[in-house]
């Protein structure tokens, strides 16, 4: 007999965990949606060739690669790959439907992507990212930008897990300050950025080692320099827009960095998203190189250990592997299913039960009996509330005992007596409580009850 077990660095879930789960992919997605995003989904394996735009490199070694027993057996080179994130494809959808697409495109993705971890705890082969992007035809305006930010403050919000702040920069404005240093070589830069983005993770005192070390060699009083600038969060907008004045004149790259930043935080202003609810870090870079201007990363305020929760930001030539049209966007990713995980690890998550709102009970074998509960699961199913029917008839404290093990809430009990005098028997397994409702008053009352 094979014992049974799930793979490594896979998330399954109980019943009442996928619930919550899945009210989290819920909400996310009708925020998205307010926010006129539209959906699209894609392939979850896709042509090597277009999926491994570059070769080498950590991507490649992750990758799950898809092969049919038949082409294995012939020794066939794998012609597919399985999804390691979905901007990918997103660049390849996007330039493959150009024709057909209204610009700017806005959509969003909630599927799940593949990728072969190192096996570690709170760490996933097989994971949720919910993406949102907004793609420009020829050019996209910096206001943009300010949207994104909009939509992540809605969506957090929504999902109730605690403060958090939204902190935001530009790599334009961290490439024009190390301009100002004669660091203008763009691979020495990306290497640098690379270190500040691992601020958070190593330290101050690891981050300036290696940059004073060998294989970077700069001056300690650079390095110094360097840190003191990427030291900087800003407590309030004013704060923020005086670092920023304070830094004009130097470079125009940073001078274009800075007037961005400047439009981002007069948007969001706009838009209605409170002070204390973002900051800039110029510590932010983010480690892939495709980003070019704003960058954005969210932590939780109480419980930063757990990370950047949502991050993304702005990018000049989406799809520059598929087309030769220029599809300049900007864009933020939800890891859900590590967030899930920390989330619950930390205690922030309540359960939410069953999807089920009622079980009638199932009082004796006899046909009448059966035939009125299938006629009152229908009145109340008609009315929106979740219902489930007992078949097999059985103790009502084993009832009893399947409801509350399910998570149900309600159980309704109808036995002679109710069904004489026109009742039912509502017992709310949450409280304790039991009541005796008239029938015909049975559906108002329930639909106030599943909300209380």
């Amino acid at each position: 007999m094979i014992k049974p077990r799930t793979p490594a660095g896979v998330m399954e879930l109980l019943p009442a965990e996928q619930m919550t789960f899945q009210r989290l992919l819920d909400r996310i997605r009708s925020t998205f949606e307010r926010f006129g995003f539209a959906p699209i989904e894609t392939p979850v394996f896709e042509l090597t060739d277009t999926l491994l735009t570059k070769s080498g490199g950590e991507t490649e070694r992750q990758v799950y690669f898809v092969q049919s027993t038949g082409a294995l057996a012939e020794g066939k080179t794998p012609e597919l790959a399985l999804r390691f994130d979905l901007t990918v494809p997103l660049a390849r959808y996007v330039a493959e439907h150009e024709r057909e697409l209204a610009f700017p495109f806005r959509r969003y993705q909630m599927q799940r992507v593949y990728r072969g971890e190192r096996q570690q705890r709170g760490r996933f082969r097989e994971f949720y990212q919910c993406d949102i992007d907004i793609i420009g035809k020829d050019q996209l305006s910096v206001r943009y930008d300010a949207e994104l930010p909009a939509v992540i403050h809605a969506v957090f919000k929504a999902l109730e897990i605690g403060s958090f702040t939204i902190q935001l920069n530009n790599r334009k404005l961290l490439r024009g300050f190390f301009n100002s240093l004669n660091l203008s070589d763009s691979e020495q830069q990306a290497l640098i950025l690379r270190e500040i983005d691992k601020l958070d993770k190593r330290g101050a005192e690891a981050v300036m080692a290696t940059l004073t070390g060998e294989s970077f060699g700069l001056p300690a009083t650079t390095v110094q320099t360097i840190m003191d600038f990427v030291g900087f969060r800003s407590t309030s907008r004013e704060q923020a827009l005086q670092q920023l004045q304070s830094l004009q004149g130097q470079d125009a790259e940073l001078d274009e960095g800075i007037a961005e930043l400047k439009l981002v935080i007069e948007q969001l202003n706009m838009l209605g998203v409170p002070e204390s609810d973002y900051a800039l870090n110029f510590s932010i870079a983010r480690g892939l190189d495709y980003y070019t201007g704003t960058v954005y990363e969210t932590l939780l305020d109480d419980h930063p250990g757990i990370g950047s929760i949502c991050s993304g930001g702005r990018y000049e030539d989406l799809a520059g592997y598929y087309t030769k049209s220029k599809l300049p966007g900007v864009g933020i990713s939800i890891g859900l299913t590590r967030l899930f995980y920390q989330l619950r690890e930390a205690g922030l998550l309540p359960p939410s039960g069953s999807s089920t709102q009622v079980l009638l009970a199932l009082m004796d074998e006899r046909p009448e009996s059966a035939a009125y509960n299938l006629r009152l699961a229908s009145i109340l199913r008609d009315a929106g509330i979740n219902t489930e029917t007992v078949f097999e008839f059985g103790k009502l404290a084993k009832q009893f005992k399947y409801a509350d093990k399910a998570g149900i809430r309600f159980v309704a009990v109808v036995g002679d007596e109710e069904r004489a005098d026109g009742t039912v028997t509502l017992k709310d397994l949450q409280t304790q409580e039991q009541t005796q409702v008239q029938e015909s008053q049975l559906v108002t009352y329930l639909q106030t009850a599943v909300q209380a």
